[in-house]
């Protein structure tokens, strides 16, 4: 059964920093590029950032570019999204998700269940 599973959300203070990571199992995810997208209250998801297959290739948004860093570690079947300088604007519910070469801009095949994320003081 294929699954992905987020952790590390959680509630932070404005400027703190939180580590979510993404297990997979049920397939390779090591042959899957790997997105993180998230979903504030009454906004359209929308994507966060994106690693390939080897971590050779990243993508990020405009509004987490230097904050944000996406990586993976394919032995262990998971992906991490490090976020620092957290602000408020950055709270939603983050989800993972996996699909063959779609960094960036490609459809995802498989999804994770998502994490909150508060960011308030």
């Amino acid at each position: 059964q294929v699954q992905l599973v987020e952790s590390g959300g959680g509630l932070v203070q404005p400027g703190g920093s939180l580590r979510l990571s993404c297990a997979a199992s049920g397939f390779r995810s090591a042959t899957y590029d790997i997105a993180w997208f998230r979903q504030a209250p009454g906004k359209e998801r929308e994507g966060v950032s994106c690693i390939s297959t080897r971590g050779g290739s990243t993508n990020y948004r405009d509004s987490v570019k230097g904050r944000f860093t996406i990586s993976r570690d394919n032995a262990k079947n998971t992906a991490y999204l490090q976020m620092n300088s957290l602000k408020s604007e950055d709270t939603a519910v983050y989800y993972c998700a996996a699909a063959v070469s779609s960094c960036p801009g490609g459809k995802y095949e498989y999804w994770g269940q998502g994490t909150q994320v508060t960011v308030s003081s």
